[in-house]
């Protein structure tokens, strides 16, 4: 399935994914600091410009409808993110994770989910592939989670009902403390998780939830595995800075719901109807950058009564 593009296109990527990675950890954030708007805008403009300029790579080797594919491919992936953001700001409050640990959670949530990112691309792939017909079993399921992300508007994060967590309390022990910046610790000479590792876990499991969304989304406007993936991931791997970047005034995009809605429910039905109509990729571009900017445009000139984050529990 991945043989449709050359070895040497899928390493020239992850060589490039690979050096930021180490870059970033590595060299930028070796120690644990509390990261700045002013550092995290300068991260984000490196990863948006570091992806325009694979799409333009992309575009000038693949041709125009690739580089269209992977531009849409990517503001989606990026507008569905911003749904993840709320999420893990709500996880890092109920656990109380101070502000210079968060961004070393964060890039080792990301490492996971590129992981779990190619398993569901390779299977969203071959299964389009091998049944024509589960096209429109993403549709619909699209078409659904988009209209049901309206009645749920109301964001919460059930610590204790989640799967993962019910499984590492049960077989592992938790310390009560942090230990810095360490997801496992000794007491007694005993070794414990620390409770940053059950953030970790919590960000992975969301995140493998969002991605049941967004990668049916982004196979709606291409079939082909190295537009999905690539795309996928530059947008994942910005996601640690626009974290950091919007946290702060997130509250003020009182209407992004809808927007992510309408993107879902859209890109839901022109699954449903490839099969009589295809959907040309740049109108598909169209109306996702003017959900978005009509929902932003509301929030700043219509608001409405602002929603505080829940307060971390005592």
């Amino acid at each position: 399935m991945f043989a449709v593009h050359s070895v040497w296109e899928w390493l020239a990527f992850f060589a490039i994914i690979g050096f930021m990675l180490v870059l970033d950890l590595g060299v930028f954030h070796k120690k644990s600091h509390k990261v700045s708007i002013k550092e995290s805008l300068a991260w984000t403009g490196v990863w948006i410009s570091l992806a325009m300029l694979f799409n333009a790579w992309v575009y000038y080797k693949m041709g125009h409808q690739k580089g269209i594919e992977f531009f849409t491919g990517y503001i989606i992936e990026k507008a569905l993110s911003v749904d993840n953001i709320f999420v893990i700001s709500l996880i890092f409050t109920y656990f109380r994770v101070p502000a210079q640990y968060q961004h070393r959670v964060l890039f080792w949530g990301v490492l996971g989910a590129l992981f779990f990112r190619i398993i569901f691309i390779y299977a969203g792939v071959a299964l389009i592939a091998k049944f024509n017909w589960m096209i429109y079993v993403f549709g619909v399921f699209l078409v659904y989670t988009g209209i049901k992300m309206l009645k749920d508007e109301e964001k919460h994060v059930e610590v204790e009902a989640n799967p993962m967590i019910k499984f590492v309390k049960r077989f592992w022990k938790i310390s009560p403390n942090f230990d810095g910046e360490n997801f496992r610790t000794t007491i007694n000479g005993v070794t414990h998780f620390t409770p940053l590792f059950l953030v970790l876990v919590m960000i992975e499991t969301t995140d493998i939830i969002f991605a049941v969304d967004s990668i049916p989304a982004i196979l709606a406007i291409t079939p082909d595995p190295y537009i999905v993936f690539t795309s996928n991931v530059f947008a994942i791997l910005g996601l640690r800075s626009l974290y950091f970047a919007l946290n702060g005034i997130m509250e003020m995009f009182e209407y992004i719901n809808y927007a992510l809605s309408g993107i879902l429910v859209f890109v839901g039905i022109k699954m449903i109807v490839a099969g009589w109509y295809h959907i040309p990729t740049i109108i598909s571009i169209s109306v996702i950058l003017g959900l978005l900017i009509l929902s932003v445009v509301a929030s700043i000139y219509f608001p409405r009564k602002h929603k505080k984050l829940p307060k971390a529990p005592v």
